[in-house]
Protein backbone atom coordinates (compact mmCIF):
# COMPACT_ATOMS: atom_id res chain seq x y z
CA UNK A 1 0.00 0.00 0.00
CA UNK A 2 0.93 3.46 -0.49
CA UNK A 3 -0.69 5.33 1.79
CA UNK A 4 1.54 5.14 5.20
CA UNK A 5 -1.48 5.67 7.56
CA UNK A 6 -3.95 2.82 7.13
CA UNK A 7 -2.31 -1.13 8.15
CA UNK A 8 -3.86 -4.27 8.42
CA UNK A 9 -3.28 -6.44 10.92
CA UNK A 10 0.08 -8.43 10.48
CA UNK A 11 1.49 -11.56 12.44
CA UNK A 12 2.05 -15.31 12.25
CA UNK A 13 -1.68 -15.53 12.66
CA UNK A 14 -2.88 -12.85 10.20
CA UNK A 15 -6.12 -14.00 7.82
CA UNK A 16 -5.31 -11.30 5.04
CA UNK A 17 -8.84 -10.39 3.63
CA UNK A 18 -9.60 -10.36 -0.05
CA UNK A 19 -10.32 -6.35 -0.86
CA UNK A 20 -11.48 -3.81 -3.93
CA UNK A 21 -9.62 -0.70 -5.09
CA UNK A 22 -12.63 1.09 -3.39
CA UNK A 23 -12.10 0.02 -0.18
CA UNK A 24 -8.45 1.26 -0.44
CA UNK A 25 -9.03 4.41 -1.96
CA UNK A 26 -11.93 5.12 1.14
CA UNK A 27 -8.84 4.44 3.90
CA UNK A 28 -6.69 5.92 2.11
CA UNK A 29 -8.87 9.14 2.28
CA UNK A 30 -8.00 10.08 5.92
CA UNK A 31 -9.94 13.80 5.68
CA UNK A 32 -13.10 11.71 3.84
CA UNK A 33 -13.32 9.57 6.61
CA UNK A 34 -12.84 12.08 9.58
CA UNK A 35 -15.80 14.03 7.55
CA UNK A 36 -18.18 11.21 7.41
CA UNK A 37 -17.77 10.68 11.26
CA UNK A 38 -18.08 13.61 12.45
CA UNK A 39 -21.26 13.99 10.51
CA UNK A 40 -22.64 10.50 10.93
CA UNK A 41 -21.17 9.98 14.20
CA UNK A 42 -19.67 6.05 14.53
CA UNK A 43 -20.21 2.98 13.58
CA UNK A 44 -21.19 3.76 9.57
CA UNK A 45 -21.35 1.25 7.19
CA UNK A 46 -20.40 2.01 3.72
CA UNK A 47 -21.63 0.23 1.13
CA UNK A 48 -20.46 0.60 -2.77
CA UNK A 49 -22.91 -0.53 -5.43
CA UNK A 50 -20.78 -1.04 -8.80
CA UNK A 51 -19.44 -3.93 -6.53
CA UNK A 52 -23.29 -5.05 -6.05
CA UNK A 53 -24.15 -4.92 -9.84
CA UNK A 54 -20.82 -7.17 -10.60
CA UNK A 55 -21.60 -9.57 -8.51
CA UNK A 56 -25.03 -9.76 -10.28
CA UNK A 57 -23.60 -9.81 -13.30
CA UNK A 58 -21.23 -12.58 -12.79
CA UNK A 59 -24.36 -14.70 -11.96
CA UNK A 60 -26.25 -14.08 -14.87
CA UNK A 61 -23.47 -14.36 -17.09
CA UNK A 62 -23.68 -18.12 -15.74
CA UNK A 63 -27.28 -18.83 -16.41
CA UNK A 64 -26.25 -17.02 -19.78
CA UNK A 65 -23.55 -19.60 -20.50
CA UNK A 66 -25.63 -22.29 -19.78
CA UNK A 67 -28.67 -21.34 -21.50
CA UNK A 68 -31.19 -21.79 -18.50
CA UNK A 69 -33.74 -19.76 -17.81
CA UNK A 70 -32.70 -17.93 -14.55
CA UNK A 71 -33.66 -15.71 -12.04
CA UNK A 72 -31.92 -14.15 -8.97
CA UNK A 73 -33.52 -12.86 -6.02
CA UNK A 74 -31.52 -11.16 -3.90
CA UNK A 75 -32.03 -12.21 0.39
CA UNK A 76 -32.55 -8.96 2.07
CA UNK A 77 -32.52 -10.25 4.98
CA UNK A 78 -28.54 -10.08 4.88
CA UNK A 79 -28.43 -6.39 4.77
CA UNK A 80 -31.00 -3.71 5.91
CA UNK A 81 -29.75 -1.12 3.38
CA UNK A 82 -32.97 -0.01 0.96
CA UNK A 83 -30.05 1.24 -1.91
CA UNK A 84 -30.03 -2.63 -2.18
CA UNK A 85 -33.42 -3.35 -3.12
CA UNK A 86 -33.53 -0.19 -4.93
CA UNK A 87 -30.50 -1.26 -6.77
CA UNK A 88 -31.33 -4.88 -7.52
CA UNK A 89 -35.30 -4.10 -8.51
CA UNK A 90 -33.62 -1.14 -10.92
CA UNK A 91 -30.92 -3.92 -12.27
CA UNK A 92 -33.39 -6.43 -13.04
CA UNK A 93 -33.62 -8.83 -10.43
CA UNK A 94 -36.05 -9.54 -7.65
CA UNK A 95 -35.67 -9.58 -4.18
CA UNK A 96 -36.30 -12.22 -1.52
CA UNK A 97 -38.58 -10.81 1.60
CA UNK A 98 -39.09 -12.10 5.18
CA UNK A 99 -41.31 -9.94 7.09
CA UNK A 100 -43.89 -7.46 6.66
CA UNK A 101 -41.36 -4.19 6.70
CA UNK A 102 -39.08 -5.92 3.85
CA UNK A 103 -41.71 -6.51 2.22
CA UNK A 104 -43.37 -3.26 2.54
CA UNK A 105 -40.40 -1.58 1.61
CA UNK A 106 -39.93 -3.40 -1.66
CA UNK A 107 -43.03 -2.79 -2.96
CA UNK A 108 -42.26 1.36 -1.96
CA UNK A 109 -39.32 1.02 -3.83
CA UNK A 110 -40.60 -0.28 -7.03
CA UNK A 111 -41.24 -4.15 -6.11
CA UNK A 112 -44.31 -5.62 -8.01
CA UNK A 113 -45.23 -9.62 -8.02
CA UNK A 114 -42.53 -9.96 -11.19
CA UNK A 115 -39.60 -9.67 -8.55
CA UNK A 116 -40.53 -9.54 -4.95
CA UNK A 117 -41.37 -12.83 -3.35
CA UNK A 118 -42.01 -13.55 0.66
CA UNK A 119 -40.46 -16.61 1.87
CA UNK A 120 -40.68 -15.01 5.94
CA UNK A 121 -40.41 -18.12 8.42
CA UNK A 122 -43.20 -16.73 10.18
CA UNK A 123 -46.62 -15.16 8.67
CA UNK A 124 -49.60 -13.62 10.17
CA UNK A 125 -52.62 -12.33 8.33
CA UNK A 126 -51.29 -9.03 8.33
CA UNK A 127 -48.04 -10.17 6.13
CA UNK A 128 -49.92 -12.38 4.29
CA UNK A 129 -52.85 -9.61 3.64
CA UNK A 130 -49.65 -7.38 2.49
CA UNK A 131 -48.79 -9.77 -0.24
CA UNK A 132 -51.77 -11.21 -1.67
CA UNK A 133 -53.08 -7.49 -1.96
CA UNK A 134 -50.28 -6.86 -3.96
CA UNK A 135 -50.13 -10.17 -5.31
CA UNK A 136 -46.66 -11.03 -4.35
CA UNK A 137 -45.74 -14.31 -4.46
CA UNK A 138 -45.79 -16.63 -1.37
CA UNK A 139 -43.65 -19.23 -0.42
CA UNK A 140 -45.56 -21.49 1.73
CA UNK A 141 -44.25 -23.69 4.27
CA UNK A 142 -47.14 -25.22 6.22
CA UNK A 143 -50.59 -26.68 6.77
CA UNK A 144 -52.04 -23.49 8.55
CA UNK A 145 -50.29 -21.20 6.04
CA UNK A 146 -52.16 -22.48 3.26
CA UNK A 147 -55.46 -22.70 5.30
CA UNK A 148 -54.48 -18.73 6.32
CA UNK A 149 -53.32 -17.79 2.67
CA UNK A 150 -56.58 -19.30 1.57
CA UNK A 151 -58.27 -17.83 3.98
CA UNK A 152 -57.17 -14.22 3.29
CA UNK A 153 -57.51 -14.35 -0.01
CA UNK A 154 -61.03 -15.27 -0.25
CA UNK A 155 -61.62 -12.35 1.94
CA UNK A 156 -60.07 -10.04 -0.79
CA UNK A 157 -62.11 -11.94 -3.10
CA UNK A 158 -58.85 -12.40 -4.70
CA UNK A 159 -55.88 -15.54 -5.76
CA UNK A 160 -52.70 -15.92 -3.82
CA UNK A 161 -49.82 -16.66 -6.43
CA UNK A 162 -47.88 -19.46 -4.15
CA UNK A 163 -45.03 -21.29 -3.96
CA UNK A 164 -44.41 -24.81 -2.16
CA UNK A 165 -41.64 -25.20 0.24
CA UNK A 166 -40.38 -28.42 0.59
CA UNK A 167 -37.68 -30.71 2.04
CA UNK A 168 -36.39 -34.62 3.41
CA UNK A 169 -34.50 -34.55 0.24
CA UNK A 170 -32.45 -37.91 0.05
CA UNK A 171 -28.43 -37.52 -0.09
CA UNK A 172 -26.07 -40.80 0.08
CA UNK A 173 -29.18 -43.09 1.68
CA UNK A 174 -29.16 -39.89 4.39
CA UNK A 175 -32.36 -37.87 4.71
CA UNK A 176 -31.51 -34.08 4.94
CA UNK A 177 -33.08 -32.86 7.87
CA UNK A 178 -35.10 -29.36 8.22
CA UNK A 179 -37.67 -27.88 10.65
CA UNK A 180 -38.80 -25.97 6.95
CA UNK A 181 -41.25 -27.09 4.54
CA UNK A 182 -43.49 -30.27 3.43
CA UNK A 183 -41.61 -33.50 3.39
CA UNK A 184 -41.22 -34.92 0.41
CA UNK A 185 -41.90 -38.42 1.77
CA UNK A 186 -44.43 -37.99 4.03
CA UNK A 187 -46.92 -34.42 2.74
CA UNK A 188 -46.36 -34.59 -0.70
CA UNK A 189 -48.98 -37.13 -0.74
CA UNK A 190 -51.36 -34.75 1.35
CA UNK A 191 -50.68 -32.31 -1.29
CA UNK A 192 -51.50 -33.60 -4.12
CA UNK A 193 -54.69 -35.01 -2.76
CA UNK A 194 -55.16 -31.02 -1.79
CA UNK A 195 -54.19 -30.00 -4.86
CA UNK A 196 -55.95 -32.69 -7.01
CA UNK A 197 -59.92 -31.37 -5.29
CA UNK A 198 -60.06 -27.33 -6.94
CA UNK A 199 -62.43 -26.73 -3.62
CA UNK A 200 -59.59 -27.31 -1.12
CA UNK A 201 -57.85 -24.24 -1.65
CA UNK A 202 -59.56 -22.50 -4.60
CA UNK A 203 -58.70 -19.58 -3.68
CA UNK A 204 -54.63 -20.37 -4.27
CA UNK A 205 -52.71 -20.38 -7.42
CA UNK A 206 -49.74 -23.25 -7.18
CA UNK A 207 -47.35 -22.01 -9.39
CA UNK A 208 -44.08 -23.30 -7.71
CA UNK A 209 -41.49 -24.86 -5.62
CA UNK A 210 -38.96 -23.83 -3.14
CA UNK A 211 -36.21 -25.64 -1.13
CA UNK A 212 -33.59 -23.95 1.15
CA UNK A 213 -30.80 -25.93 2.25
CA UNK A 214 -28.64 -25.31 5.22
CA UNK A 215 -24.94 -25.54 4.80
CA UNK A 216 -22.83 -25.25 1.51
CA UNK A 217 -22.76 -28.80 -0.30
CA UNK A 218 -23.17 -28.86 -4.04
CA UNK A 219 -24.52 -32.52 -4.17
CA UNK A 220 -27.20 -31.67 -1.94
CA UNK A 221 -28.45 -29.04 -4.19
CA UNK A 222 -27.73 -30.97 -7.11
CA UNK A 223 -29.71 -34.06 -5.50
CA UNK A 224 -32.64 -31.68 -3.98
CA UNK A 225 -32.86 -30.17 -7.42
CA UNK A 226 -33.09 -33.38 -9.22
CA UNK A 227 -35.92 -34.40 -6.76
CA UNK A 228 -38.09 -31.75 -6.89
CA UNK A 229 -38.18 -31.54 -10.76
CA UNK A 230 -40.10 -35.11 -10.64
CA UNK A 231 -42.12 -33.58 -8.53
CA UNK A 232 -43.02 -30.35 -10.19
CA UNK A 233 -43.67 -33.02 -13.04
CA UNK A 234 -46.00 -35.07 -10.87
CA UNK A 235 -47.84 -31.76 -10.16
CA UNK A 236 -47.80 -30.65 -13.62
CA UNK A 237 -49.61 -33.86 -14.40
CA UNK A 238 -52.29 -32.71 -12.48
CA UNK A 239 -53.22 -29.77 -14.66
CA UNK A 240 -50.54 -27.53 -12.46
CA UNK A 241 -49.04 -24.27 -14.69
CA UNK A 242 -45.90 -24.27 -12.48
CA UNK A 243 -43.61 -22.19 -13.72
CA UNK A 244 -40.67 -21.81 -11.41
CA UNK A 245 -37.97 -24.00 -9.06
CA UNK A 246 -36.41 -21.65 -6.65
CA UNK A 247 -32.77 -23.92 -4.48
CA UNK A 248 -32.42 -21.12 -2.16
CA UNK A 249 -29.34 -19.15 -1.15
CA UNK A 250 -27.00 -20.40 0.80
CA UNK A 251 -23.57 -20.16 -1.88
CA UNK A 252 -20.27 -20.38 -0.35
CA UNK A 253 -18.77 -16.87 -1.06
CA UNK A 254 -14.63 -16.61 0.15
CA UNK A 255 -13.13 -13.79 2.51
CA UNK A 256 -9.62 -14.46 2.12
CA UNK A 257 -6.39 -14.71 -0.15
CA UNK A 258 -4.50 -17.38 1.36
CA UNK A 259 -5.34 -20.79 2.10
CA UNK A 260 -2.07 -21.11 4.09
CA UNK A 261 -3.06 -18.37 6.17
CA UNK A 262 -6.29 -19.75 6.53
CA UNK A 263 -5.14 -23.78 7.47
CA UNK A 264 -1.90 -21.85 9.59
CA UNK A 265 -4.79 -20.34 11.85
CA UNK A 266 -6.60 -23.04 12.68
CA UNK A 267 -3.79 -25.37 13.58
CA UNK A 268 -2.47 -22.42 15.88
CA UNK A 269 -5.64 -22.40 17.27
CA UNK A 270 -5.97 -25.83 18.10
CA UNK A 271 -2.37 -25.93 19.76
CA UNK A 272 -3.26 -22.98 22.12
CA UNK A 273 -6.24 -24.65 22.93
CA UNK A 274 -4.43 -27.85 23.58
CA UNK A 275 -1.67 -25.90 25.49
CA UNK A 276 0.73 -26.62 23.27
CA UNK A 277 1.28 -22.83 21.97
CA UNK A 278 0.52 -19.33 23.19
CA UNK A 279 -2.87 -17.87 22.86
CA UNK A 280 -4.05 -16.29 19.77
CA UNK A 281 -7.47 -15.42 21.00
CA UNK A 282 -9.03 -13.40 24.13
CA UNK A 283 -9.14 -16.08 26.98
CA UNK A 284 -7.91 -18.25 24.67
CA UNK A 285 -11.49 -18.49 23.17
CA UNK A 286 -11.21 -21.98 21.35
CA UNK A 287 -13.61 -20.86 18.49
CA UNK A 288 -15.88 -23.98 18.93
CA UNK A 289 -12.73 -26.48 20.07
CA UNK A 290 -12.40 -27.49 23.47
CA UNK A 291 -10.93 -30.06 25.96
CA UNK A 292 -12.75 -33.14 26.59
CA UNK A 293 -12.16 -34.60 30.28
CA UNK A 294 -9.30 -36.89 29.13
CA UNK A 295 -7.46 -33.12 27.73
CA UNK A 296 -8.14 -34.28 24.32
CA UNK A 297 -9.38 -31.97 21.65
CA UNK A 298 -13.15 -31.50 20.35
CA UNK A 299 -15.67 -30.15 18.88
CA UNK A 300 -15.56 -28.31 15.48
CA UNK A 301 -13.95 -24.74 14.43
CA UNK A 302 -18.22 -22.72 14.69
CA UNK A 303 -17.12 -19.94 12.18
CA UNK A 304 -18.25 -19.62 8.58
CA UNK A 305 -15.63 -21.59 6.14
CA UNK A 306 -14.01 -18.10 5.34
CA UNK A 307 -11.65 -19.52 3.15
CA UNK A 308 -13.79 -21.34 -0.15
CA UNK A 309 -12.18 -22.04 -3.56
CA UNK A 310 -15.42 -23.16 -5.58
CA UNK A 311 -17.46 -20.04 -4.31
CA UNK A 312 -19.96 -17.55 -5.78
CA UNK A 313 -20.84 -17.77 -9.52
CA UNK A 314 -18.43 -21.23 -9.55
CA UNK A 315 -20.23 -22.67 -6.92
CA UNK A 316 -23.61 -22.17 -9.10
CA UNK A 317 -21.63 -23.82 -11.89
CA UNK A 318 -20.94 -26.87 -10.21
CA UNK A 319 -24.42 -27.46 -8.98
CA UNK A 320 -25.98 -26.69 -12.78
CA UNK A 321 -22.76 -29.17 -13.47
CA UNK A 322 -23.77 -31.53 -11.44
CA UNK A 323 -25.19 -34.97 -13.09
CA UNK A 324 -27.88 -37.68 -12.48
CA UNK A 325 -27.25 -41.47 -12.53
CA UNK A 326 -28.20 -41.25 -16.31
CA UNK A 327 -25.17 -38.56 -16.41
CA UNK A 328 -27.91 -35.62 -17.18
CA UNK A 329 -26.68 -32.25 -15.72
CA UNK A 330 -28.82 -30.10 -13.34
CA UNK A 331 -28.54 -27.88 -16.39
CA UNK A 332 -30.04 -29.96 -19.24
CA UNK A 333 -32.73 -31.34 -16.61
CA UNK A 334 -33.91 -27.87 -16.14
CA UNK A 335 -33.82 -26.59 -19.83
CA UNK A 336 -35.48 -30.26 -20.52
CA UNK A 337 -38.34 -29.42 -18.04
CA UNK A 338 -38.52 -25.62 -19.63
CA UNK A 339 -38.86 -24.37 -15.96
CA UNK A 340 -37.33 -21.18 -14.35
CA UNK A 341 -34.40 -21.74 -11.68
CA UNK A 342 -34.25 -18.98 -9.13
CA UNK A 343 -31.55 -18.36 -6.69
CA UNK A 344 -31.71 -16.17 -3.78
CA UNK A 345 -28.28 -15.29 -2.63
CA UNK A 346 -27.82 -12.87 0.08
CA UNK A 347 -23.98 -13.02 1.35
CA UNK A 348 -22.35 -13.68 -1.96
CA UNK A 349 -24.41 -11.14 -4.26
CA UNK A 350 -22.82 -8.37 -1.16
CA UNK A 351 -19.15 -9.65 -1.59
CA UNK A 352 -17.15 -6.90 -1.39
CA UNK A 353 -19.86 -4.63 -1.45
CA UNK A 354 -19.47 -2.98 2.32
CA UNK A 355 -17.06 -1.81 5.23
CA UNK A 356 -17.99 -0.94 8.41
CA UNK A 357 -15.58 2.09 10.12
CA UNK A 358 -15.46 2.15 13.81
CA UNK A 359 -13.86 5.14 16.07
CA UNK A 360 -10.72 4.19 18.69
CA UNK A 361 -12.45 5.84 22.15
CA UNK A 362 -9.74 4.40 24.42
CA UNK A 363 -6.52 2.27 25.09
CA UNK A 364 -6.31 0.66 28.19
CA UNK A 365 -4.43 -2.33 29.80
CA UNK A 366 -6.37 -5.36 31.42
CA UNK A 367 -5.26 -7.77 34.70
CA UNK A 368 -3.19 -10.30 32.14
CA UNK A 369 -1.38 -7.29 30.30
CA UNK A 370 -3.21 -7.34 27.18
CA UNK A 371 -4.35 -4.04 25.11
CA UNK A 372 -7.96 -3.75 24.93
CA UNK A 373 -8.61 -1.27 22.65
CA UNK A 374 -12.26 0.14 23.20
CA UNK A 375 -13.68 1.36 19.93
CA UNK A 376 -17.60 3.56 19.77
CA UNK A 377 -19.75 0.59 18.36
CA UNK A 378 -20.72 -3.03 19.85
CA UNK A 379 -20.20 -6.47 19.29
CA UNK A 380 -24.26 -6.59 17.83
CA UNK A 381 -23.08 -4.04 15.06
CA UNK A 382 -20.14 -6.56 13.71
CA UNK A 383 -21.99 -9.89 14.37
CA UNK A 384 -23.47 -12.96 12.72
CA UNK A 385 -24.12 -16.55 13.98
CA UNK A 386 -20.43 -17.07 13.24
CA UNK A 387 -18.70 -17.42 16.36
CA UNK A 388 -16.01 -14.78 15.13
CA UNK A 389 -15.70 -12.58 12.12
CA UNK A 390 -12.03 -13.86 11.34
CA UNK A 391 -10.61 -10.90 8.62
CA UNK A 392 -8.15 -8.87 9.41
CA UNK A 393 -8.89 -5.61 10.23
CA UNK A 394 -7.14 -2.28 9.22
CA UNK A 395 -5.94 0.73 11.32
CA UNK A 396 -6.43 4.38 9.67
CA UNK A 397 -4.02 6.59 11.90
CA UNK A 398 -4.68 9.64 11.92
CA UNK A 399 -0.84 10.52 11.68
CA UNK A 400 1.55 8.71 9.56
CA UNK A 401 3.41 5.95 11.03
CA UNK A 402 7.04 5.62 10.85
CA UNK A 403 8.53 3.49 13.49
CA UNK A 404 7.39 -0.01 14.10
CA UNK A 405 6.19 -0.25 17.47
CA UNK A 406 4.26 -3.43 17.06
CA UNK A 407 0.85 -3.50 19.44
CA UNK A 408 -0.85 -6.44 20.03
CA UNK A 409 -4.29 -5.37 20.46
CA UNK A 410 -8.04 -6.93 21.32
CA UNK A 411 -11.08 -4.71 19.51
CA UNK A 412 -13.31 -4.25 22.26
CA UNK A 413 -17.16 -3.07 22.30
CA UNK A 414 -19.98 -0.46 24.27
CA UNK A 415 -21.87 -2.86 25.74
CA UNK A 416 -21.70 -3.73 29.51
CA UNK A 417 -20.80 -7.35 29.06
CA UNK A 418 -17.41 -9.06 29.56
CA UNK A 419 -18.49 -10.76 26.01
CA UNK A 420 -18.63 -7.44 24.02
CA UNK A 421 -14.94 -8.24 22.67
CA UNK A 422 -15.62 -7.44 18.97
CA UNK A 423 -12.92 -9.57 17.53
CA UNK A 424 -11.84 -12.58 19.60
CA UNK A 425 -8.23 -12.99 17.46
CA UNK A 426 -5.50 -11.49 18.60
CA UNK A 427 -4.16 -8.76 16.21
CA UNK A 428 -1.02 -6.95 15.31
CA UNK A 429 -0.18 -3.32 14.04
CA UNK A 430 2.79 -1.45 13.68
CA UNK A 431 1.50 0.98 16.69
CA UNK A 432 -0.91 1.22 19.36
CA UNK A 433 -3.97 3.17 18.02
CA UNK A 434 -4.91 6.37 19.65
CA UNK A 435 -8.37 8.32 20.69
CA UNK A 436 -9.70 9.19 17.64
CA UNK A 437 -7.75 6.49 14.79
CA UNK A 438 -10.68 4.83 13.10
CA UNK A 439 -10.62 0.92 12.91
CA UNK A 440 -12.12 -0.34 9.16
CA UNK A 441 -13.52 -3.45 8.95
CA UNK A 442 -13.78 -5.14 5.24
CA UNK A 443 -15.82 -7.11 3.53
CA UNK A 444 -18.93 -7.06 6.31
CA UNK A 445 -21.99 -5.98 4.41
CA UNK A 446 -22.93 -9.76 4.12
CA UNK A 447 -24.93 -10.44 7.81
CA UNK A 448 -22.36 -8.56 9.55
CA UNK A 449 -23.70 -5.26 9.62
CA UNK A 450 -27.40 -5.54 10.49
CA UNK A 451 -28.51 -9.36 11.26
CA UNK A 452 -27.80 -9.18 15.31
CA UNK A 453 -27.72 -5.53 15.42
CA UNK A 454 -29.74 -4.52 18.45
CA UNK A 455 -30.52 -0.53 20.60
CA UNK A 456 -29.47 -2.20 23.83
CA UNK A 457 -28.53 0.83 25.97
CA UNK A 458 -30.40 3.06 23.93
CA UNK A 459 -27.70 3.14 21.15
CA UNK A 460 -28.51 4.84 18.08
CA UNK A 461 -28.20 2.03 14.97
CA UNK A 462 -25.26 2.41 13.19
CA UNK A 463 -25.68 4.64 10.20
CA UNK A 464 -25.86 2.88 6.17
CA UNK A 465 -23.98 5.45 3.58
CA UNK A 466 -23.64 4.26 -0.07
CA UNK A 467 -21.40 5.02 -2.98
CA UNK A 468 -22.83 4.87 -6.44
CA UNK A 469 -19.75 5.37 -8.24
CA UNK A 470 -16.52 4.35 -8.41
CA UNK A 471 -14.89 5.67 -5.30
CA UNK A 472 -11.35 7.74 -6.86
CA UNK A 473 -11.25 11.25 -5.27
CA UNK A 474 -14.34 10.66 -3.11
CA UNK A 475 -16.19 13.55 -1.23
CA UNK A 476 -18.57 13.89 1.21
CA UNK A 477 -21.51 14.33 -1.48
CA UNK A 478 -20.72 11.41 -3.56
CA UNK A 479 -21.37 9.87 -0.48
CA UNK A 480 -25.50 9.30 0.25
CA UNK A 481 -27.50 8.21 3.53
CA UNK A 482 -29.40 5.01 3.08
CA UNK A 483 -32.19 6.49 5.46
CA UNK A 484 -33.31 9.22 3.02
CA UNK A 485 -34.60 7.03 0.37
CA UNK A 486 -37.69 6.49 1.95
CA UNK A 487 -38.18 10.34 2.78
CA UNK A 488 -37.07 11.48 -0.56
CA UNK A 489 -40.12 9.21 -1.78
CA UNK A 490 -42.32 9.98 0.35
CA UNK A 491 -41.84 13.84 -0.54
CA UNK A 492 -42.25 12.26 -4.55
CA UNK A 493 -45.28 10.90 -3.53
CA UNK A 494 -46.86 13.86 -1.40
CA UNK A 495 -45.61 16.61 -4.79
CA UNK A 496 -47.48 13.90 -7.06
CA UNK A 497 -51.06 13.80 -4.64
Amino acid sequence: MDNNTYFKSTGKNQLTPITSTWMHQFMGNSELVEELVEKYGSPINVHHIPSFHKNIMEYQEVFENFEVNGQIYFARKANKSQILVKSAIEFGIGVDTASYRELEQAISLGGTNDNVVLTAAIKNEALMRLAIQNQIPIIIDNLDELQLANKVAGDLNQKATIGLRISGFQVGKQKLYSRFGFDIEQDVYNLKVWFSDSSTFKNLQLTGFHFHLDGYSIEERGEATIQSLTIVQQFRQMGHHIEFLDIGGGILMNYLESKAEWVTFQNNLKDAVLGKGEAITFNNNGLGFSLNDKYQLQGDLKTYPYYNEVNGAKFLSEVLSYKNENGQTVAELIKEANIQMRIEPGRSLLNQVGLTLGTVAHRKRDAKGNWLVGLEMNMSQLKSSSADFLLDPFVIYRSETEENESAEVYFTGAYCLEQDVLLKRKLVFPRLPSRGDYVAFVNTAGYMMHFYETEAHLFELSQNLYINREAENLEVEHIHNDSNLIREKETVDMKEN
